[in-house]
């Protein structure tokens, strides 16, 4: 971790529990101890980057909020407690719940080991509980995409399935915007304001009462340069 900071990362991430595309783990379970979560959050604290924690587990996701991470990444399988803990420190919760939907139905073409596709039939039903939990107990829960899963350019679907399990329209726009912003230590993005980074985008319609529009992006600015009308 020290070299990677050395040569300049953004943040550290590390895996508090095993995954659905980590061969050979079984999901959720906790893959560091308490000791070590602490003394990774904390190094990286001292060092001024924030900390993310893959963790699908309810003992790995308990441990890392302890440790203090920012974020704790799917938090797949989280019990009332855990929840609570995460809103008593403040931990952003990022719960990709488009993933399973898209794995499960491309899976198989796309080269995905019938291990993969076993473990995220075990974590979708509960991940979407969770998030159905965390949300309307108050959690801070952010869009997430869990990167390189499904093709970029989709990311505008989760939006549709966060308002299906739980948030309404703004509170998911909130979610991809000011709240990301929150998580990110970025307070020059995430809000249309004077002196704010102008990057825009504008679909036909009121996202708010169908936030499925945006999907379908009619209008991209981007620094106040427009790209696309």
């Amino acid at each position: 971790m020290r070299r990677n900071i050395k040569y300049g990362v953004d943040l550290i991430k590390f895996c508090a529990t095993g995954g659905v595309f980590s061969k050979g783990t079984t999901v959720g379970a906790q893959q560091y101890t308490q000791e070590e979560m602490d003394a990774i959050v904390a190094e990286a604290h001292m060092r001024g980057k924030a900390v993310a924690a893959h963790a699908h587990g309810t003992a790995g996701i308990k441990a890392a909020i302890r440790a203090g991470v920012d974020s704790v990444e799917h938090a797949s399988f989280m019990d009332d407690e855990a929840i609570q803990m995460a809103i008593a420190a403040g931990t952003f919760l990022s719960m990709d719940i488009y993933n399973t939907e898209y794995t499960l139905e491309t899976g198989e073409a796309t080269g995905a080991l019938p291990e993969n596709i076993e473990k995220e039939r075990q974590v979708g039903s509960e991940q979407r509980n969770s998030f159905r939990q965390a949300v309307a107990a108050g959690a801070k829960v952010v869009l997430g995409t869990d990167a390189s899963i499904y093709p970029h350019g989709l990311n505008a679907r989760q939006l549709s399935r966060m308002v299906q399990f739980g948030m309404t329209p703004m509170q998911a726009l909130k979610a991809a915007t000011s709240l990301n912003a929150q998580l990110f230590d970025r307070p020059d993005v995430g809000a249309i304001q004077a002196g704010r980074m102008a990057d825009i985008i504008a679909v036909t319609g009121d996202p708010l009462q169908d936030i499925s529009l945006l999907e379908e992006v009619e209008f991209v600015m981007k620094a106040g340069v427009v790209y696309k009308r």
